[in-house]
């Protein structure tokens, strides 16, 4: 049916990032509160044919100035109603029955805009959180909306996220990179008379670089190095992942092994996986990989432990497991920008792994 059709592309709109932040907020607010509700979500294909037929007729503009005048918050309930049932918002490989209620003695809330800037000459400088960046220019140093930071613009540099922060950077040659938490960024404050633009990082950034074919613009983060002219692409090289890799989205870059003569080149969706030695490259999941950055967590048939990585650094949190540690892959699409609970009760509605919130100790139980 069309209308189906039409509905089902209205759900999709969330599911693809684009609704607009008061439609998200709404629609994952009403998510939660279902899964609160709901004790079994079996339904039959025409019980969801019918659900979402209902929606569509609810759609503004649908049938009568009755349907344009359904308050906003009724009609995206309806669709998270049946986006939660059509679209899977979490699932799991594994089906069980029991489920306990949530053990939250309090909540924790995102990461915020928050660095240190460390200069040439030692002094560290607290970047303001109602800030989003920094511009490195010729003996000017400011922030992305042109007030002055007051400090020596000269020399080496490092700007640098603790575990719940992030921070965007433009470096002097216009190239600009986003931090995710915990992570650094370590650059010259001038490319003026060096043959390569090479900067060196801890943790994961997103780069858009300047085009300068004579000065190709070099990122070494541990053992690998990555050498691109002008390009986008981000990498993902903390200490505590298996591996470092490097996703690319737009252009060419050479990722190698240092003091080897190991090199792959990638193409525009491929990603580079560096484990030890072993230098591999495949197609890349673009929505996983940029997730970070578009302001969500994208989780794609990936393990408990891995995903709680992720939260430790973006919530500054403390992640103990008790018991046996759940197994299996969990797939789902929930909002940074939420507190933790909001990601918890997301993940718990598997009914497969359960949460203890105790300070900002996260205990993990299935």
């Amino acid at each position: 049916m069309m209308e189906n059709e039409a509905a089902k592309k209205l759900l999709l709109k969330y599911q693809q990032g684009n609704c607009t932040e008061a439609e998200k907020a709404l629609l994952e607010q009403w998510y939660l509160q279902l899964n609160e509700d709901k004790n079994d979500i079996g339904m039959s294909p025409e019980k969801i044919e019918s659900l979402l037929a209902d929606v569509y007729s609810k759609l503004p503009g649908h049938h009568n100035a009755k349907a344009k005048a359904l308050k906003l918050w009724t009609i995206l309930g309806a669709i998270a109603a049946v986006m939660f049932i059509v679209l899977g918002v979490f699932t799991y490989r594994q089906n069980k029955d029991t489920a306990s209620a949530p053990l939250y003695s309090n909540d924790i809330a995102p990461g915020i805009n928050k660095a240190i800037l460390t200069l040439a000459n030692g002094k560290k400088i607290s970047l303001s959180n109602t800030k989003t960046g920094i511009v490195i220019s010729e003996n000017k140093l400011t922030y992305n909306d042109g007030s002055t930071i007051t400090g020596n613009n000269t020399g080496i540099q490092t700007i640098s996220t603790p575990n719940g922060g992030q921070y965007q950077i433009m470096l002097p040659d216009g190239t600009k990179a986003w931090l995710n938490a915990a992570s650094s960024l370590t650059y010259p404050t001038s490319f003026v008379s060096l043959k390569t633009r090479k900067v060196e990082l801890s943790g994961e950034a997103y780069f858009e670089v300047a085009k300068d074919k004579n000065h190709p613009f070099i990122v070494q983060s541990g053992k690998q190095q990555v050498e691109v002219l002008g390009t986008h692409f981000n990498i993902n090289s903390y200490a505590d992942e298996q591996a470092t890799t490097t996703t690319l989205l737009e252009g060419s870059v050479k990722v190698s092994i240092a003091n080897t003569k190991a090199s792959q080149i990638l193409k525009p969706g491929q990603q580079a996986s560096l484990s030890g030695d072993n230098l591999t490259v495949g197609k890349a999941d673009l929505e996983e990989a940029m997730a970070w950055k578009n302001g969500y967590f994208r989780f794609n048939d990936e393990s408990i432990t891995s995903i709680m990585r992720k939260l430790s650094r973006w919530y500054n949190i403390e992640v103990q497991y008790q018991g046996d540690v759940p197994t299996g892959g969990l797939n789902g699409k929930v909002s940074r920008y939420k507190n933790i609970s909001a990601v918890l009760k997301a993940l718990e509605s598997t009914q497969v792994v359960h949460f203890k919130i105790t300070g900002r100790r996260i205990t993990v139980m299935k």
